[in-house]
């Protein structure tokens, strides 16, 4: 007995002390041996590289976001610059952006494996310089032909392409633990910018024009922080040599049914967020032609900056509440309360209340944005406790990169809604209303909920796959 505790005492003190990897740092920013998982490693100089990082990535998808949501805001003004485009050509240069945005954030994703997410970063931030100058160009001269106008408008959607790299990107340099966090600040961070452009917009072209609009100005106003964030990304961002792309799960994830059901879920949650953000300034001139026509006319349509802006502070809130109720039921909340917010917003539209109308969406924004938290929560958990690889007894970390690459493209199909609501509005005109649209869209967010509910909280299924 005392030879075994010897010898127990014996193994203790010879025992190895774990080694902390020690980072190597290369040309070109390189990082190798990171390990964001080793305490000690983080805590000596992880934390900070990686907090470093993401802030210049907040900043950096800020812009994008700024950029993706420029038209939105734009086409409002096109009459007074003496543009004549239809009301069907004014919802394409509304939807294309967000066409082309949702489009491309499936190959943004594996830009950051393959090329380093500081570089990609410095890419993506100097890509946004082209629908900048490219709008300021257009909207310059009347006669600009439309199709011109479309394909520039399109190029605005290389914004919406960068946050999925930034995510991306942010995934590789935090450990789990802190993984939520960072994403949320680095997502609600982007999502401002939807709402700080269509503030800012109005007024620049009006307020800096000297009571004139000079439309060029919504564009040319961003080119300075561009290139500010471009010099950021060079100057104090890094490339991570163990950011490995994983294309084998993104195939994985496609044949996993939870993945399709998500993304449906979330052209609800999100798309809807997107898609609002993108009609409501023109919904609020069509409405209320008087109340946006008011001389500080610019200044007052700005106020469709705060549809955008309580969507995005809403996130984290319903992401912090799915935590403690569970994702699944919020988002049955979420879906519950847009489709009562719409109902009552298309009963009221006969009072012509303008301030009655902005509080209504701003409660369709918020509920919305309440919901993309709550789904987005939902997605990690359901592949750890009920995707076909959990089920067949895959190991967590299977799981986690089978959830890690759902992510990416159900942010990517959930984009797709910032054109279809718009398109669905350009159909429903037609008919001289946006009535049927939104009686559609209600119709949707019931559809939604129907399906969240019976997959994820009807009672045999709950009781199969546990609190999500």
């Amino acid at each position: 007995m005392t030879a075994d505790r010897g010898t127990e005492i014996l193994t203790t003190e010879q025992a190895p002390t774990a080694l902390v990897p020690e980072l190597e740092h290369r040309p070109g920013r390189w990082i190798a041996n990171w390990d964001a998982e080793n305490k000690e490693q983080w805590e000596a100089a992880g934390r900070s590289i990686a907090k470093r990082n993401l802030y210049w990535s907040i900043f950096a998808e800020f812009l994008g976001f700024v950029v993706w949501q420029l038209w939105s805001i734009v086409v409002v003004q096109l009459p007074a610059a003496g543009f004549k485009f239809d009301t069907n050509q004014i919802f394409w240069l509304i939807s294309i952006p967000s066409l082309v945005g949702a489009t491309l954030r499936i190959p943004y994703t594996f830009m950051v494996p393959r090329f380093g997410g500081r570089n990609w970063t410095i890419v993506s931030a100097l890509l946004l310089l082209i629908p900048t100058s490219g709008l300021a160009y257009c909207v310059s001269n009347p006669a600009t032909p439309f199709g011109l106008m479309l394909l520039v408008a399109a190029l605005a959607g290389f914004g919406g392409g960068n946050f999925a790299s930034s995510m991306a990107n942010i995934t590789f340099f935090y450990p789990a633990r802190e993984k939520g966090w960072a994403l949320g600040l680095n997502a609600a961070g982007g999502n401002l910018g939807a709402a700080v452009a269509q503030l800012v917009v109005p007024i620049a072209v009006t307020l800096l024009a000297a009571g004139t609009v000079n439309l060029p100005m919504a564009g040319l106003i961003w080119i300075p922080l561009i290139l500010v964030a471009a010099f950021g990304a060079f100057k104090y961002m890094n490339n991570l040599t163990s950011a490995k792309g994983d294309v084998a799960g993104s195939i994985a994830a496609l044949k996993e049914p939870h993945l399709w059901i998500m993304a449906f879920l979330y052209i609800g949650t999100f798309g809807s967020f997107i898609g609002f953000s993108g009609v409501f300034p023109k919904l609020i001139k069509d409405y209320f032609p008087a109340f946006s026509a008011f001389h500080v006319g610019a200044v007052a349509l700005s106020l469709a900056f705060l549809g955008p802006l309580v969507g995005s502070l809403a996130r984290p809130y319903g992401g912090r509440m799915a935590d403690r109720m569970g994702g699944a039921r919020m988002t049955v909340t979420a879906f519950a309360s847009m489709a009562v917010i719409t109902l009552t917003m298309i009963w009221t539209l006969p009072l012509k209340n303008f301030w009655l109308f902005l509080v209504l969406f701003l409660m369709l924004f918020t509920a919305s944005g309440f919901g993309n938290g709550a789904t987005y929560r939902m997605i990690p958990v359901i592949f750890a406790t009920s995707s076909r690889a959990a089920r067949s007894g895959a190991k967590p970390a299977e799981t986690a990169r089978l959830a890690a690459s759902s992510l990416g493209l159900i942010s990517a199909i959930g984009a797709y809604g910032g054109f279809v609501i718009p398109q669905v509005l350009n159909a429903s005109s037609a008919s001289g209303s946006y009535t049927p649209a939104f009686y559609g869209f209600v119709c949707a967010y019931v559809v939604m909920l129907l399906v969240c509910w019976g997959f994820y909280l009807r009672k045999a299924n709950r009781q199969a796959m546990g609190h999500i």
